[in-house]
């Protein structure tokens, strides 16, 4: 997720038990772009002991591949395009979800980082722009290039976050294509991560917002999987994980009013498993000093009754979601 998944949320992430395996913020690529050092830190100085993918955005084929092969100097496990972003800035200048919208221009591309990626090549896309029925004509795409991954959020672009996930798209994709197939979309559980492996047949799941929420959900996957009881956190303990959210994402060399606003971002998602009435991010999403962000956080947060850290049946405004971001 773009701004989310850095190196500091990587280090936090760890920390709860952690993902098997990373990717990157997209480095954003055309012809005159270079590797963003703050997101190419999170492969040179990768803390977690996984592997990590390098995920590129971006339309022009000879600039793709010159970065291709620039990231395959850096300790990466795999190289990814992203054809999923649903943000509008990004698919406007057709890429991202936009590049759904033009098969052959998307055929081209795989082609040629086919030929430039001599380590494993990764996909994660959208399963169309504004209508899944599209996807049928990716899916031979995708066959004919020889990934190595296909990661698939069962959204078109169109629908952003706000529909239900179409996982019978995902399963098409699982029948379809020779590479593993990674499941995307509303993981927030690990009952929910069984139902979706079971339903797709796909091999793993790709989680982001879901970890945002709830930093200890791999964790509870890998326990739910073992036959084992799973841990759930108390309120007091999601106040900790708060706090150490805190101080891993904000520096103390800005301003403490961007220090709050970084963390909103954060708390759009949290605050989607604190209570189902809305109160908790309504008064997030109005203070500005840290000593009145934490006052809220203690205020829902001081207790030790369990928290599954499931959403309640609240949405986000398109404001609310962060710029870029792709799951």
């Amino acid at each position: 997720m773009q701004d989310v998944t850095d190196l500091p949320f990587w280090r936090l992430m760890d920390q709860y038990g952690g993902a098997d395996l990373y990717f990157t913020e997209y480095f954003r690529v055309h012809s005159t772009s270079h590797l963003e050092p703050w997101i190419l830190e999170s492969l040179t100085k990768n803390p977690t002991g996984r592997p990590a993918v390098a995920q590129m955005i971006g339309n022009d084929i000879p600039s793709l591949v010159r970065t291709a092969k620039e990231l395959q100097q850096y300790p990466i496990a795999a190289v990814d395009l992203n054809l999923g972003c649903p943000a509008p800035v990004v698919y406007k200048k057709c890429a991202g979800g936009g590049l759904l919208r033009e098969p052959q221009r998307v055929d081209a591309i795989l082609g040629a980082l086919r030929d430039a990626v001599k380590i494993k090549f990764t996909v994660k896309t959208r399963i169309g722009f504004d209508s899944p029925e599209v996807f049928e004509e990716f899916l031979p795409i995708f066959a004919k290039h020889n990934l190595d991954l296909l990661t698939v959020h069962g959204r078109t672009v169109a629908e952003m976050y706000r529909s239900a996930v179409h996982y019978d798209v995902i399963q098409r994709a699982v029948a379809s294509v020779p590479c593993p197939v990674l499941a995307n979309g509303n993981i927030y559980s690990a009952e929910k991560a069984a139902d979706v492996l079971d339903l797709t047949g796909a091999k793993g799941l790709m989680i982001g917002r879901g970890a945002i929420r709830n930093p200890w959900l791999f964790e509870q996957i890998r326990q739910h999987q073992r036959g084992k009881p799973l841990f759930i956190p108390a309120g007091n303990d999601v106040l900790e994980y708060v706090r150490n959210l805190y101080d891993a994402v904000c520096s103390p060399d800005v301003r403490e009013l961007a220090q709050v606003q970084k963390m909103k971002k954060y708390m759009n998602f949290l605050g989607l498993g604190v209570e189902g009435e809305g109160a908790f991010l309504h008064q997030i999403r109005r203070v500005t000093t840290k000593s009145d962000f934490f006052r809220v956080c203690e205020e829902f947060l001081t207790h030790n009754r369990p928290m599954l850290l499931e959403p309640f049946n609240l949405t986000l405004n398109p404001s609310d979601v962060l710029a870029g971001e792709h799951l």
